[in-house]
């Protein structure tokens, strides 16, 4: 046996600070402290008679030698991972992490989660409900549910990231709201308070209005701004305004007629879902099931206005 085997422990840190190129990241993921990772890269630098890092501003950057070993553990790593899930998953039984917005779950998923409770009760699930992208592999997520606008680009080959449909905004009102103000056309949507989301920057008012060729937006005043979708449809319900909604978000409300559609024009932008999840989870199988159901899930549940 190759007795520089005996610094295993140094090389799965070393993997973990090249991959974040930093000391403190890796120290955060592994619970250890940021003076332990220093040493022991300093002990395999010694032992291996090699720089692996050089320091510029706050990031650890890999040599040659380094970016050769560094692209050694990952392969070496992965092999030992994926015997690992051979031998231990073989059922799909046990827990489940998962993430996604705060209104993705609360209006969505959560309303739905009975039903793959019945079909898995083997499958324990647990809900991060975040409106942050949360690291999966510090927090110990299993899988995440993401939304955006533009392409998401996966540069990490340790994650999976699955696209799995789009989804539209739509203006939506509580019906006495639409009565009162005797909503008939765009235009009339001035005469209410519109309720929108604080630092959007892409899914606006402004560009919808501009979208159906409506002007005035600049002048009007009655706004309201939340931090969550949930928070912007619990206010339009209470008739306290008008919103842009995906139709996902808006579906339950839609489905109960406590919301309409005033008009049925999509806002320009296009929402993509995705699924992120480490490409050699020990809990894949339970991923895929989870996966699979709420693909089907998703298809059953809304579709969107025309």
């Amino acid at each position: 046996m190759d007795k520089r085997l005996k610094y295993l422990n140094a090389l799965h840190s070393f993997e973990c600070a090249a991959r974040h190129q930093s000391y403190s990241n890796a120290a955060e993921e592994l619970y250890v402290s940021q003076a332990a990772i220093s040493q022991q890269m300093r002990q395999l630098e010694q032992a291996l008679e090699i720089k692996l890092f050089t320091r510029r501003g706050r990031n650890m950057l890999l040599t040659q030698s380094g970016e050769k070993l560094y692209h050694a553990c990952r392969i070496g790593f992965s092999e030992i991972i994926q015997g690992l899930n051979g031998i231990q998953c073989q059922g799909i039984a046990g827990d489940l992490t998962i993430t996604s917005t705060q209104a993705f779950c609360s209006l969505w998923l959560m309303p739905r989660l009975h039903k793959f409770s019945l079909l898995h009760p083997e499958i324990n699930i647990k809900i991060l409900g975040s409106n942050q992208i949360e690291d999966l592999e510090k927090k110990h997520i299993d899988l995440a549910i993401r939304f955006s606008v533009s392409q998401l680009d996966n540069d990490n080959d340790q994650l999976v990231v699955e696209n799995f449909g789009s989804d539209y905004a739509y203006p939506v009102i509580a019906p006495q709201l639409m009565e009162s103000c005797q909503i008939k056309q765009p235009q009339d949507l001035l005469k209410c308070r519109l309720v929108s989301l604080a630092n959007e920057n892409v899914a606006t008012w402004q560009s919808w209005f501009k979208h159906v060729g409506v002007t005035g937006f600049c002048e009007h005043t009655l706004k309201t701004e939340v931090t969550s979708s949930d928070m912007a449809l619990s206010a339009v319900v209470a008739g306290h305004g008008v919103a842009l909604a995906a139709s996902t978000m808006a579906a339950p409300y839609l489905q109960s007629k406590q919301l309409i559609i005033p008009f049925k024009i999509k806002h320009p932008a296009t929402w993509q879902r995705y699924l992120a999840y480490p490409a050699n989870s020990a809990k894949k199988a339970r991923i895929e099931v989870f996966c699979q159901w709420l693909k089907n899930e998703m298809i059953q549940s809304v579709s969107s206005p025309s």
